[in-house]
């Protein structure tokens, strides 16, 4: 190995570290690595530059102002209390539907302030039906996180793959481009968590639920109503939450008062209507090719500072910067296993594995690996690990790399196994209350699931 290689890989290596072990943000532990090969000189000025300025940087700022523009209409927290209404009619079938509605809009908004908003409507959906809100808030994670497969808009995890791609002189996806894959690894995902996953949390929810029953009795008895039952199963929740340090710069998750004061923010109809159509009008752009995404969603941030829809504070708060700064450091990393060469070094070791057994099997393989390193590391780190070698790969075995980076954006993203794979599973694991294990065994099975779905579904569209 070279000098630039050893350094590169030993500063890949404490940045994991310290991301599992989680004392210190993940942005600045990436920016740490990121100028660490800098100073180094394992990468160039230049190179962090073009991190920083890249388009998957500048889509995902334009996205963030674009969306919370939105809530801060009360356009989506709108939406979720009609749908709250439903329970009158469909029960707990109610509940489903808006998880339901929920997973499409995570196609087209951020996954966190999706989850952020329904999460509590969720939560008093279950409740007035003497359910507890275990059977659901994991359901809804989950079901978030899959819509984020159906568009490339839909997680910065797609992206940024996009991104890395192009940084390897492969083609940018368009924007509706996965979501053949994406739909069918939904809804059959959709499909388990309805009739199995389901189940599964109906037996961690029935203790729950009989202290329900038994509370609902005694205040019967003493005609204490209602709203009585409802606060009393907040305020373990509230207390949980107040207790937990967060991690990882997800200690806002932590923040009782961002559920509810979410989930009632006022509808604002001009505000709303005005921040709908241009995120309308950059969705359209960019799926008929009129601008790239990264165009389109700039563009759109800035109309809605010049229509005065949002002012350039509320913009600024919207930007999500440990986000940014997390997929920027990333990339800067990133790229030092490819100018390096170690990428090329971690494919040729994998190829010479999987090549008797054909491009499936490799892509099997990979899935599988990404799929793995997502439930230990950030989407973000994986998306940028793993991008430049599923190229690397599908070189080495002469056959398109479409399908390998499509991999790498289903399995980077859609990892349910462990509480602390994704920032909407924290969430919910603080909110609801939920053990370690109970996550395991919903999204285990749910991670087979979504792969054998996967490993089907991508040479059908995006063929070897």
């Amino acid at each position: 190995m070279t000098l630039d290689q050893i350094i590169a890989l030993v500063v890949l290596i404490v940045v994991v570290g310290v991301m599992i072990h989680g004392r210190l943000r993940s942005d600045v532990v990436a920016l740490s690595g990121a100028a660490a090969l800098l100073l180094f000189g394992v990468v160039r000025p230049v190179e962090v530059q073009g991190a920083f300025a890249s388009p998957a940087i500048m889509a995902l700022a334009g996205l963030f102002v674009i969306a919370y523009a939105m809530e801060l209409s009360g356009l989506l927290a709108w939406l979720i209390r009609k749908a709250k209404g439903m329970t009158r009619v469909f029960g707990r079938h109610a509940v489903w539907i808006v998880i339901g509605l929920c997973g499409a809009v995570g196609g087209f908004l951020n996954n966190t302030p999706v989850v952020v908003l329904a999460a509590p409507v969720v939560r008093d959906m279950a409740l007035s039906l003497g359910l507890s809100p275990k059977r659901f808030l994991m359901p809804l994670s989950y079901a978030v996180i899959m819509g984020g497969l159906l568009t490339l808009i839909g997680t910065s995890t797609n992206l940024l793959v996009s991104d890395m791609a192009r940084n390897t002189g492969q083609p940018v996806f368009s924007l509706f481009e996965i979501t053949g894959v994406g739909l069918c690894i939904a809804t059959v995902g959709g499909l388990y968590l309805y009739f199995i996953g389901s189940r599964v949390l109906e037996k961690t929810a029935a203790r729950d639920e009989a202290e329900m029953a038994a509370r609902r009795e005694a205040e019967e008895a003493g005609k204490g109503g209602k709203r009585s039952l409802l606060s009393s199963f907040r305020l373990p929740w509230l207390m949980e939450q107040r207790a937990s340090p967060g991690g990882s710069g997800d200690a806002v998750l932590g923040n009782v008062d961002l559920y509810e004061k979410g989930a009632e923010r006022p509808l604002e109809l001009k505000r709303a209507l005005a921040s709908l159509a241009v995120f309308v009008a950059v969705v359209v752009a960019s799926a008929f090719g009129l601008a790239p995404i990264a165009a389109s969603a700039f563009a759109g941030a800035v109309a809605l500072i010049l229509m005065r829809v949002i002012t350039a504070e509320e913009a600024y708060a919207g930007l999500r910067p440990e986000i940014l700064l997390l997929v920027a450091g990333m990339v800067v990393i990133g790229s030092s296993l490819e100018v390096t060469g170690l990428a090329q070094a971690g494919a040729d070791a994998l190829i010479d594995v999987i090549r008797p057994y054909g491009p499936w099997a490799a892509l099997f393989v990979f899935y599988g690996v990404t799929l793995f390193a997502t439930d230990i590391l950030s989407n973000a780190t994986v998306a940028v690990l793993f991008s430049p070698i599923a190229v690397a790969i599908a070189a080495a075995l002469g056959v398109d790399a479409r399908p390998f980076l499509v991999a790498v954006m289903m399995a980077a993203s859609a990892a349910f196994a462990t509480p602390f794979s994704y920032q909407t599973n924290v969430l919910v694991y603080q909110m609801g209350n939920y053990s370690y294990m109970d996550f395991v065994k919903v999204g285990l099975p749910l991670n087979l699931i979504t792969w054998a779905t996967g490993m089907a579904a991508i040479p059908i569209f995006f063929p070897f």
